[in-house]
């Protein structure tokens, strides 16, 4: 077999292994209980729990938000937000975090919400804030 054979065989396989890699983990929402047993970045799906207080002081930290949430299995956690309160969240929907667990708590990075529209009842309009840490 010639070396460019086995060159171009070797690249194939790199690039079937990628694309794999990219969509299994693209497309997947985690729980919290998942999320607590990985230690990486994940998306978790859910309600927020409006019988609990969403904190929110922008006079003492502008930049700190946390409130409760339930996943799709029913399990109710708290996430800190490291931005400003998301308007309407407490009209939204669902909501879609991007983040990670640190003990019980949720660090979420982004906070993407579905909240139903002010103008036609059949629309959803699709929030998205981002809150950008300095490392």
């Amino acid at each position: 077999m010639k070396k460019s054979s086995i060159i171009l065989i070797v690249i194939i396989a790199v690039a079937i292994a990628m694309i794999l890699v990219i969509y299994t983990d693209s497309s997947t929402y985690s729980t919290f209980t998942e999320a607590k047993e990985k230690n990486t970045e994940l998306y978790v799906v859910g309600v927020l729990n409006k019988e609990k207080d969403l904190l929110y002081d922008p006079v003492k930290d502008a930049n700190l938000f946390s409130f409760y949430m339930y996943d799709k299995d029913s399990t109710e956690c708290r996430v800190v937000f490291n931005g400003s309160k998301p308007q309407d969240i407490e009209r939204s929907e669902q909501i879609v975090l991007t983040g990670k667990m640190e003990g019980n708590v949720f660090h979420a990075s982004k906070i993407l919400m579905k909240c139903p529209s002010k103008y036609n009842q059949d629309e959803v309009e699709v929030i998205e804030t981002t809150a950008y840490l300095a490392e």
